[in-house]
């Protein structure tokens, strides 16, 4: 399965190694463009310029992990594209250059499942996804999630209970299931 991921999902540090960290352990196979990733690298700067710094080596890691995963623009292909938002038309040119089956996005109002199924993709909110996976997958899917959580406790220093770390995420309906084994 592949599956484009928005900008908006790399952003956020713990969904962002939830999602690569499901990827590494090939439940999926990741796309996006350099576009996508140079959006998550400046979308930082709102915390500050060491965080843009910080994203641009994650981008590198990301890149040299997946070097498959970056898919160029295909000349006049987001031409005869259109969707409510102009500037995420070439999240979806990405999609359809690279054979993905969806688009894994926050954003639902600019990618209608309509104008998405005339191109043969689906909208997968992160949530319904990784809740998926897991209900599929659970072993994988809970060690990358212990993982991240350990991870983000050692960093922090601070204990974080599991389902409102998830929650936090954007994870909700994840945390909720996790909670309730």
């Amino acid at each position: 399965m592949k599956l484009v991921l928005d900008a908006c999902v790399l952003y956020p540090t713990v969904l962002r190694e939830v999602l690569i960290g499901v990827a590494k352990a090939g439940l999926y196979t990741p796309l996006w463009s350099d576009r996508i990733l140079e959006e998550w690298a400046r979308a930082t700067r709102k915390i500050g310029p060491v965080a843009e710094g910080i994203a641009r080596g994650e981008v590198a890691q990301l890149k040299a992990a997946f070097p498959k995963a970056s898919i160029a623009a295909q000349p006049g292909l987001e031409a005869r594209l259109h969707l409510p938002d102009e500037n995420d038309i070439h999240v979806l040119a990405v999609a359809i250059a690279g054979s993905a089956d969806a688009i894994i996005t926050f954003n639902a109002r600019d990618f209608p499942r309509h104008v998405l199924a005339g191109e043969g993709l689906i909208r997968r909110d992160p949530d319904g996804l990784l809740w998926e996976l897991w209900s599929h997958h659970a072993a994988v899917v809970g060690a990358v999630i212990a993982s991240v959580h350990s991870t983000a406790e050692r960093l922090s220093g601070q204990t974080q209970p599991l389902r409102a770390f998830l929650k936090r995420a954007g994870l909700p309906k994840l945390a909720k299931a996790i909670q309730n084994c």
